[in-house]
C-alpha cells in the first residue's frame, strides 16, 4: 500500500517490493510501487454457467447467491469505480461493493478474488475492519489468485477463510517508503532548484537534496508504527491463527502454498476454481458468534470417527456417564475478579481454544468464543468433552455389539422347568 504524505516525492508502501525491482518503470516512480495485470473475477466463475451480473443494479459478479468483489492490481485509496482496465482497485471501491453486497438479501456470502502486490497505506486498515465486521453478517473467504502480498494481503487476513493454491503467495507484513535523491543529476545538467519555503519541516525528503540523517530516522519511526499496525491488524483478522507478535516475526518474508499454511497465514491448499465451487455450493450459512464468524460448511461425509478413548489422563478428570445419562451441565465459573490480570484473561481463553480445537478433531463441537464470553474454564470443557466422548463411545457399543448367548441357564428358570415338569407327572 502505498501512504500519501504531503510531499509529493515521499510515499510510504506496504507493498511488495520484489514488484517494484522487478519493473524498471515501476521502480522510478515512487508513487506506484507496482502493477500487475488483472486476473479478474473469471478466475473464480468462468466454469460456472450460473452467473448473474447486474451491471443496473449490482458492482458485482453473483454466482449462487455469493458476492464475487475483485481485489487486484495496485490498491489505491481514492477512485470508485477504477479497475481492470487502469490496473488499479481502489479500496472505497472495494467497500462499496461490499456495502452492497451486504445489503442485498439474494447474497448469502462474499468471495474476495485477490491477486495483488499491494498499495497504498492510506484507507487499507479501515477497508480491512470493514471486512472483519461483515463476517458477523456473511460469511467472507478470501481465494487467492496467485498473490495477495501486502496491502493485499492485510485485507486477506480479514476474511473468515483463505485459500490458495500450491504456487500461490502470501505475506509481506512490513512497510516500504522511497526517497529520490535527483541532486547529483541535476548538477550534471547544470540545474539549480531553490526550494523557498516557511517552517522547518516544509522541505523534510525533497528530491532535490540528500536525505539528511534526522529525516530519515524520522521516516522509519513513522514506518515501524505503520508496520506495528498491520500486524495488530492482520492479527485481528486471523485470531490464533496468527499472532500479532507472530506477524511481526516473519519480517516482511512472503509465504508460498505449503509453507503459508504452517506459518499460519491461510488456511486451505486449493485450486481457487474448486474451492470456490465447494463454497458456492455449500448450504446457506448461519451467523456465529465465533471469531471465524458466519460459516457455510456442508455436512462431512468422509470424516473418520473418532478413536475410543481408553482412560483419561491425569489433565482430563475421568467422568462416568451412562448411555441414556444427559449431558452434564457445564457450570459458568464465578466472574473474573479484579485482581485477575488482563494477562492472565488472555491466557486461560487461549487455553480455552486449544481445548475446542483438540474437541474438534475428536469429533466434539464447541464454540469456543461463547465458552469464554460465558467464562466457561479449561478444565469444565475437559470434563464435557470427556462425557461427550464417553456417550458416544457407549452408543457405538449398544449398536455394533450384540446380545452374547448366555454361558448357563438361569437358576430360576431351571426351577420353574423342575416344576412344571413334576406337575405333569
Amino acid at each position: 500500500m502505498i501512504c500519501p504524505v504531503p510531499c509529493s516525492h515521499k510515499r510510504a508502501s506496504i507493498a511488495c517490493s520484489r514488484a517494484a525491482r522487478s519493473d524498471p518503470k515501476t521502480a522510478r516512480h515512487p508513487t506506484v510501487a507496482c502493477y500487475r495485470p488483472q486476473v479478474g473475477a473469471a478466475l473464480i466463475y468462468v466454469s460456472f454457467g450460473t452467473l448473474r451480473r447486474c451491471i443496473a443494479t449490482q458492482p458485482f459478479a453473483v454466482v449462487d447467491g455469493i458476492a464475487v468483489i475483485e481485489v487486484a492490481g495496485t490498491l489505491v485509496h481514492r477512485g470508485a469505480w477504477i479497475g481492470q482496465s487502469s490496473g488499479l482497485t481502489s479500496y472505497e471501491g472495494i467497500a462499496a461493493q461490499l456495502q452492497a453486497a451486504l445489503a442485498d438479501p439474494g447474497v448469502r456470502g462474499i468471495a474476495l478474488d485477490i491477486d495483488s502486490f499491494g498499495g497504498e497505506v492510506a484507507g487499507a486498515f479501515d477497508l480491512a475492519d470493514r471486512i472483519r465486521a461483515a463476517r458477523a453478517q456473511k460469511p467472507v473467504h478470501a481465494f487467492v489468485a496467485e498473490h495477495a502480498l501486502s496491502a493485499g494481503y492485510v485485507l486477506a487476513s480479514q476474511a473468515d477463510r483463505i485459500v490458495l493454491p500450491r504456487t500461490g503467495a502470501v505475506g509481506s507484513i512490513g512497510v516500504v517508503a522511497l526517497h529520490t535523491d535527483m541532486s547529483g543529476a541535476m548538477d550534471q545538467k547544470g540545474i539549480a532548484v531553490t526550494l523557498i519555503h516557511a517552517g522547518s519541516h516544509k522541505i523534510d525528503a525533497n528530491p532535490y537534496q540528500p536525505l539528511p540523517e534526522a529525516v530519515h530516522d524520522q521516516m522509519q519511526r513513522e514506518l515501524e508504527v505503520v508496520r506495528f499496525l498491520f500486524a495488530e491488524t492482520v492479527a485481528a483478522g486471523r485470531g490464533d491463527r496468527l499472532t500479532h507478535a507472530s506477524a511481526l516475526a516473519t519480517e516482511a518474508a512472503v509465504f508460498r502454498g505449503a509453507d503459508a499454511i504452517a506459518a499460519g497465514l491461510a488456511d486451505d491448499l486449493a485450486d481457487p476454481v474448486t474451492a470456490f465451487h465447494a463454497f458456492a455450493t455449500a448450504p446457506r450459512g448461519t451467523n456465529s458468534p465465533s471469531r471465524k464468524g458466519p460459516q457455510m460448511t456442508a455436512t462431512p461425509t468422509d470424516t473418520p470417527n473418532p478413536a475410543p478413548v481408553a482412560a483419561p489422563s491425569a489433565a482430563l478428570p475421568a467422568v462416568a456417564v451412562a448411555p441414556a445419562t444427559p449431558e452434564p451441565p457445564v457450570h459458568a465459573a464465578a466472574p473474573v475478579t479484579a485482581t485477575m490480570t488482563a494477562e492472565a484473561v488472555r491466557t486461560e481463553a487461549a487455553e480455552v481454544a486449544q481445548v475446542c480445537a483438540q474437541a474438534a478433531r475428536l469429533g466434539v463441537t464447541i464454540d469456543a468464543a461463547d465458552a469464554v464470553t460465558r467464562g466457561l474454564k479449561p478444565e469444565a470443557l475437559r470434563a464435557r468433552v470427556l462425557a461427550d466422548l464417553a456417550a458416544q463411545s457407549d452408543a457405538a457399543g449398544i449398536i455394533a455389539t450384540a446380545p452374547a448367548a448366555a454361558a448357563k441357564e438361569s437358576p430360576i428358570v431351571a426351577a420353574a422347568k423342575k416344576t412344571a415338569t413334576d406337575a405333569k407327572r
